[in-house]
């Protein structure tokens, strides 16, 4: 199974300066124009048999473009939004580091700072939705995500440790495609931006 995981376009988020997680925040018109010109590329060199998104705004617009353009299904899985950031969704960067500061010596996994989801919660629902995925049989699948949550998969389906210090970068509108064989992932690439 080939997979291809996308990060949604430039959001409202990203021009505020805000924590999003699970702010629903719209694309900017840039946004919108990444999305569309990703889709189109998508169209050209990606038989895409079925996208799977998020449901907040800036990922299931991402997707939908990709839809428009490509012809296939769409199914919106919660499973696949970004980490809960609890009190910091929405919250101005600047403004959350006085009003929600981290403990000294950083967050532990198990911790659920401010209403926020684990880390461990967070990994173990990538896990839920990566083992469900293997047992689907699909050619080739396109996830549509947010950047955290986008990280949390590449580490499920690589299996690197929860704790891992490696983090993959996420653009606007990037595509990262794996294949799964049966004991192994090949990485075709990683934050392609087209």
């Amino acid at each position: 199974m080939e997979i291809i995981l996308i990060r949604h376009g430039q959001s409202e988020g990203d021009i505020l300066e805000v924590h999003e997680g699970r702010a629903d925040l719209e694309l900017t018109g840039e946004g919108a124009r990444q999305a569309r010109k990703m889709a189109l590329w998508l169209k050209d060199n990606e038989k895409i048999e079925k996208i799977i998104s998020s449901p907040l705004k800036r990922a299931f617009k991402t997707a939908n473009m990709i839809k428009e353009f490509c012809g296939c299904t769409l199914e919106i899985d919660d499973t696949l939004m970004e980490w809960d950031n609890g009190l910091l969704a929405g919250v101005k960067r600047d403004e959350a580091a006085k009003i929600f500061p981290l403990p000294e010596g950083g967050r532990k996994p198990h911790e659920t700072l401010y209403e926020t989801e684990s880390m461990i919660e967070f990994r173990t629902r990538a896990e839920l939705f990566v083992s469900k995925l293997k047992e689907a049989r699909y050619e080739r699948i396109c996830l549509v995500s947010h950047g955290g949550m986008i990280n949390m998969l590449l580490r499920s389906l690589l299996e690197l440790p929860m704790t891992s210090q490696m983090s993959f970068s996420c653009e606007d509108t990037c595509l990262h495609k794996i294949k799964l064989m049966e004991k192994k992932c090949h990485i075709y690439y990683m934050n392609k931006i087209v």
